[in-house]
Parts: C-alpha cells; sequence; structure tokens
C-alpha cells in the first residue's frame, strides 16, 4: 500500500529546493518502512544539490537518517515493528568485497547509494503532481530527507529502545567515517602522533577516536579558530591555523624526528592533502575521506615518499561495518568517551534551509534536522 509523506526534494542541481509530498511506493520484501525522527546533514547531500557529485535529479536526499520501523517487507530478518533504528550506508551483500568484510567497497556502492534507484533501476519515490517514477530515492538506500523513508535492509541498523534518536543519526555516515578512519583505516597506535586536517563533524569524530586510542600527540588542522578550540575540548594537544604558510614545518617540529605517523584529509582539499603528506614522517601513513569533486588530483613529492616510505590511501565510510561501529560509538559515548553532543546543533525541519546554509558556511559543525 503507497503512502503520502513530505520529504526535501531537490529538483535541479543549484536549484530551489523544497519540502513537498511525495509518494512511497510499495514495500519490496527486503525492505521497511520508517518513521523518520531525525536526519543528520552531510557535507556530501550538499555536494549532490549543487551538482558537484553525480546524482540524478530530482531527488530526495539525506543518509543519516533516524526513527522507528512501522512496516516490514516479508524477508527482512531482525527487525521488528517498533524497533528503533539508525541508517547507514547502502551494499549489495553478494560481491567479492562484501563477502570478505568490506562492504564500504561493494561493487555496487555507486549504484546503490548516488544512483536514486534500486539495484533493478526502479524507484522507492513518486511525485503526486504526475504520479510517475520520475523522482529518484533511495539515496543511501535511505532517502531520508523525509518523514518516512523506504529502506534497505543492508542500511538497518539496530539500536536499543532507549536510544536517543536525534543524538545518534550522525553516526550512520560522517561521524562513523572519522572514527573508523583512526581506528580501521589508519590504525592509530598507542602513543603515537596522529595530524587530522579539517575538522568539521568528521574531524571532529577522528579527534574523539584518537583519543579513544590513546594517541600521544593528535594535532587538529582548520581554518575557523573555533573548531580548532572545539578541537582541543574533544582530545587536540595542538592546533594548527590551516591558512598559516609554515604548516608542515610546525608539523614536523612537533613530531621529531621528520614529521608525524599518522594523518587524515577530512576536507577533500588537493592542497592540503599534498600538505598531508609532505608532513609524513619515515613510515608514516596518511588517507583521505574528504570527497572533493571527481577527477580532482593532488601532486606528491615521489623521491620524498620513495625513500620515506610513506602510505597515502583512500577511505570510504572509515571501512567501518555499520552494524558494529554503530552500536560501539553509543557504548563509548554511554561511557563518556565519545561526546558528540558537542558537536550537534538542532533544527526543526521547517528550518532546513538554514541547517544546510549554517553547514555551508561552517556556523555548525554538525547540523541535525528533527521531523518528531
Amino acid at each position: 500500500m503507497s503512502r503520502t509523506t513530505s520529504a526535501i526534494v531537490v529538483r535541479e542541481p543549484n536549484g530551489a529546493v523544497a519540502l513537498e509530498p511525495i509518494i512511497l511506493g510499495e514495500l519490496r520484501p527486503d525492505e521497511a518502512l520508517v518513521e523518520i525522527h531525525a536526519t543528520g546533514v552531510c557535507h556530501t547531500d550538499l555536494l549532490c544539490m549543487q551538482g558537484k557529485l553525480p546524482t540524478p535529479m530530482p531527488i530526495v536526499l539525506g543518509h543519516e537518517g533516524a526513527g522507528v520501523v512501522i512496516a516490514k517487507g516479508a524477508d527482512l530478518k531482525g527487525i521488528e515493528l517498533g524497533d528503533k533504528v539508525i541508517l547507514s550506508y547502502c551494499y549489495c551483500g553478494t560481491c567479492d568485497e562484501c563477502a570478505h568484510n568490506h562492504e564500504p567497497y561493494c561493487h555496487s556502492l555507486l549504484q546503490l547509494n548516488f544512483g536514486g534507484a534500486r539495484a533493478d533501476g526502479t524507484s522507492a519515490l513518486k511525485l503526486p503532481s504526475d504520479g510517475t517514477s520520475g523522482l529518484h530515492g533511495h539515496f543511501f538506500g535511505q532517502s531520508s530527507f523525509s518523514r518516512h523513508a523506504v529502506v534497505s535492509a543492508a542500511s538497518l541498523v539496530n539500536v536499543p529502545p532507549d536510544t536517543p534518536l536525534d543524538l545518534f543519526a550522525p553516526l550512520g555516515c560522517g561521524l562513523q567515517t572519522g572514527a573508523g578512519a583512526i581506528l580501521n583505516t589508519l590504525n592509530v597506535q598507542p602513543g603515537t602522533s596522529v595530524a587530522i586536517f579539517g575538522v568539521g563533524s568528521v574531524g571532529m569524530s577522528a579527534i574523539m577516536a584518537s583519543r579513544l586510542r590513546g594517541a600521544g600527540q593528535i594535532i587538529a588542522v582548520d581554518i575557523v579558530p573555533a573548531r580548532l578550540e572545539l578541537a582541543k575540548k574533544l582530545g587536540a594537544t595542538d592546533t594548527i591555523l590551516a591558512s598559516d604558510k609554515d604548516v608542515v614545518d610546525r608539523i614536523k617540529a612537533l613530531c621529531p624526528p621528520n614529521g608525524v605517523k599518522y594523518a587524515l584529509d577530512c576536507s577533500g582539499n588537493p592542497q592540503a592533502v599534498e600538505t598531508m603528506i609532505d608532513a609524513l614522517g619515515t613510515r608514516g601513513r596518511a588517507c583521505s575521506v574528504g570527497a572533493p569533486a571527481p577527477d580532482v588530483r593532488a601532486s606528491v613529492n615521489i623521491f620524498a615518499h620513495l625513500i620515506n616510505g610513506r602510505e597515502y590511501v583512500g577511505c570510504h565510510q572509515g571501512e567501518s561495518l555499520a552494524k558494529e561501529m554503530i552500536p560501539f560509538l553509543i557504548q563509548q559515548h554511554a561511557d563518556g568517551k565519545y561526546p558528540l553532543e558537542e558537536l550537534i546543533t538542532y533544527y526543526n525541519v521547517e528550518d532546513f534551509k538554514t541547517a544546510f546554509s549554517d553547514t555551508e558556511k561552517g556556523l555548525t559543525v554538525k547540523a541535525v534536522l528533527k521531523w518528531v
């Protein structure tokens, strides 16, 4: 049975964005209908709205949703009506990467998360104005900028009944990415040094994860002084303004003999990536989670990279298995070791344009839209 609800619809790149009625299609056997309580705003959503990342339009975006299951498909296992869920990225579950527990690198990742449709190309959403399937949805398996969402089984993460959904909604993408980059991809070791370039919500999560891991030196690099102050509160031992001309020299001075052991770029800025790599010490390891537009390139000093045995790798979703990482971070918060409430500004959904603008301008670290 189809259902009418309201959602934030993006009609065209850099075009009008409006809260308007949409029609949800019939549930597939491996899908759930989720009443959305809160949705985090991610820079990926904004990049798609601006046409900088390849996404079909018109579309309902949103990929950090949290809510309550109110209907379920016949084949859905481990999910019951009334369950609270955090929503994360989608994956096929059958390709070689998924079979080896590398779901963030699913061979169908781009199609399932950015394609605006189910795996078979059909949409879960319609516009009531024409009654067609011309509205793209299923973004990251959820399209959670909506009061109700048809969600892929792969995107569902069960959480305890007492979980505050508005607080933990952002775990589904940005925050698990920052934490996972430190804990999984870089595997930062206790007592070592780490530099984090760009301390928005992803970078702040990385700082908190670095403190969890027991890093001896945690260096935050950003262009916004207020964010550097918050970074210190959350665990950074040192801060550097990214606009300074001597960022590499300052990092090397902080991390003798010749640079930092681990480094993470959350900005997607090619200059920041180059600076990050140049700041690595012998056998240092760096990774990128910040996403620029496709085909953006950065240069590497190949000789220095070679003789110092440096590594630079990409990282999607912090290589996090959402069904493990999200409960882990919730527990760390309960233990007082992951104070993500320090990052969040709440907005009623009717104020979504302000939330998007504040995110774009850096006026909030993590905006969360409240639907109920």
